[in-house]
């Protein structure tokens, strides 16, 4: 994302500071050419989460959303997410710490190796592949603006930290995810990288799980909106189908409006074993090209 995009995207948020300046114009730059000769490093892509940017505001934001959420998530999200929420000592009182004692990282690290990193905005997906591939989560660290706290259709750090981090403290979701960077970061063949999207999608982003008979939510897409995870199991327009991998694959998605379609999953094992199977098809394939075959 350039300058002038992460402005428009961000001109109404209450803590513009905390992505502006020459830091994060620079790792945004070196983002957008990663993989290109001499831009191989992908810890340049990481900034300072600048916590002394956040405004009284942006804490109230992250407060309000936490309470909604948690009214609603302990009977209806995922017995996973909810226990990687209490292993991480995600909390209300405040909008979570990337570095020091009290940081998500502190927690996060001993149980699965995973760690949340600040970025400036956007990732390109090589780049952001890249920091999967190593465990390395890229977490916005801008807060939704008061007038949009329902939905946001970029990540915030609301979607991030409470959406996504939780499910890292899984040891299971944990290897899917960073099997799923490997994978894409291997591949240059746009049909399979436009397949690994819709699998993100439906999956991390938007993704059901059946436990105990019911369907609960996981994907960070519905977890951190309080409207999208209402809609998400209470809506009748949404079509809930059985995973299948191939089958998500083959479905694609807008970004811009409530999910009419979501898959659920009967476990997170079975999202593992797809990806690794999937993972080595990719792999196979890679190797047959390097030979020549």
């Amino acid at each position: 994302m350039s300058k002038n995009e992460g402005d428009a995207k961000f001109a109404g948020s209450l803590n513009h500071a905390m992505i502006d300046g020459p830091e994060g114009h620079a790792a945004q730059e070196y983002a957008n050419h990663f993989g290109e000769p001499g831009y191989s490093d992908i810890t340049k892509v990481y900034i300072r989460q600048r916590y002394d940017g956040y405004t009284a505001e942006n804490q109230e934001s992250w407060r309000t959303l936490y309470d909604r959420q948690m009214a609603y998530l302990p009977d209806h999200a995922s017995q996973v997410y909810l226990r990687g929420a209490r292993a991480i000592n995600l909390v209300r009182d405040y909008i979570p710490y990337l570095e020091g004692p009290k940081s998500v990282n502190t927690f996060l690290a001993p149980l699965t190796g995973w760690q949340s990193r600040a970025v400036p905005g956007y990732l390109p997906a090589k780049a952001f592949f890249a920091c999967l591939a190593r465990r390395e989560f890229p977490t916005t660290v801008v807060i939704r603006p008061k007038e949009s706290l329902d939905y946001l259709p970029e990540p915030d750090i609301f979607h991030d930290i409470f959406g996504h981090v939780p499910l890292h403290a899984d040891p299971i979701f944990a290897d899917f995810l960073q099997t799923y960077g490997k994978a894409a970061l291997l591949t240059n063949d746009p049909y399979h990288t436009e397949r690994l999207a819709r699998l993100f999608w439906f999956t991390v982003e938007f993704g059901l799980i059946r436990e105990g008979g019911e369907i609960k939510l996981y994907g960070s897409g519905l977890i951190s909106s309080p409207g999208e995870s209402k809609h998400a199991l209470l809506s009748p327009e949404v079509d809930r189908r059985p995973f299948d991998l191939d089958r998500v694959c083959d479905t694609s998605f807008e970004i811009d409006h409530y999910q009419p379609i979501l898959y659920v999953l009967e476990s997170f094992e079975q999202l593992r074993d797809a990806m690794n199977q999937y993972a080595e098809r990719l792999i196979a394939k890679a190797e047959k090209q390097a030979a020549g075959v």
